[in-house]
């Protein structure tokens, strides 16, 4: 078979020839693309004649993927599928994975981070000191003792509730099902709109799918308290951006932690989150550790070497 990576998914090209080497053996092709395109023309060039195609992010149209006739199988390196098209590959049995549990780490600790920079401003006193400012009756907050809504328990919210526990945080939840590792740490579940009204972080760890469009909505977030705060590491297309701006501008919400948009950034310049009070955002990087890309690649050969039978 030819399997085709589209990118180079961060392996050097030392690991991409050892990856080939060991596909070789067994009479199989692997070509590692070295440069990341998005454009449907570069992607119909490199994956049209792979019967198993690598891919992280990069969205997969129905548009591409009608011209790879050979296609079998989509490994994607990532843990959500919402940027492939899910009916198209059902329609044509082209067989989709991913690599579940790969950042979970990653994703739990930034989330943390994000709510410690909302709430000792670090990013904005970085910027002032290095202008020449002082404390200045700067008076932060701290994390012990504050309610934590985890909307979403699985692997990630799981692995962020449990971390958030030895802040000494009280951890209350909300998901579509039950975990049992949460209610054994004495996590209690609340109804979505409980969970907003009297949490004082709320952290998101939901896939995107058609339920959890604008789960957080303007009508949820006039639930929040003043002084709470949202953490956003799960999707864009989660939150309502500009309800949750307009909170911001309004003094309705405290702060808020942003890592992923409506799209892959950049942004644009007028996107209403970069203009709003103690919002501290970052480029989608919840996934992009150095310790989540090696076990990554592990996930996504091991499941091409599962499909194949090796």
């Amino acid at each position: 078979m030819k399997i085709v990576s589209v990118e180079p998914i961060g392996i050097s090209e030392e690991k991409a020839r050892e990856i080939a080497e060991g596909f070789a053996q067994y009479g199989h092709e692997f070509v590692c693309y070295r440069d990341r395109k998005e454009d449907e023309p570069t992607l119909i060039e490199r994956m049209h004649d792979a019967e198993i195609v690598i891919v992280s992010n990069i969205p997969v149209r129905a548009s591409v993927l009608s011209q790879c006739p050979k296609l079998k199988m989509l490994d994607v390196a990532f843990t959500g599928l919402d940027h492939i098209d899910l009916a198209y590959c059902a329609e044509h049995s082209i067989k989709v994975v991913n690599a579940s549990g790969y950042a979970t780490e990653g994703v739990a600790e930034l989330a943390i981070g994000l709510m410690i920079d909302v709430y000792r401003h670090i990013t904005a006193l970085d910027a002032d000191t290095r202008k020449g400012g002082t404390r200045n009756n700067y008076l932060g907050r701290e994390l012990r003792g504050k309610r934590v809504g985890v909307v979403g328990t699985g692997a990630i919210g799981t692995c962020t509730a449990l971390l958030l526990q030895h802040f000494g945080c009280e951890i209350v939840a909300w998901s579509r099902s039950r975990k049992a590792e949460i209610l054994d740490h004495k996590i209690p579940y609340l109804p979505l709109d409980e969970l907003m009204r009297t949490s004082d972080i709320i952290t998101l760890h939901v896939p995107l799918m058609a339920e959890t469009n604008h789960l957080i909505s303007k009508e949820m977030l006039a639930l929040c308290k003043p002084t709470a705060v949202l953490v956003n590491t799960a999707r864009g297309n989660v939150v309502d951006m500009d309800a949750l701006a307009q909170a911001l501008n309004e003094g309705r919400l405290a702060g808020a932690g942003i890592d992923v948009f409506e799209k892959e950034p950049p942004l644009a310049q007028d996107h209403p989150l970069l203009h709003a009070p103690n919002c501290v955002v970052v480029p989608h990087v919840g996934y992009a550790t150095r310790e989540a890309f090696d076990d990554r690649i592990g996930i996504v050969i091991r499941n091409i070497y599962n499909e194949l039978g090796l």
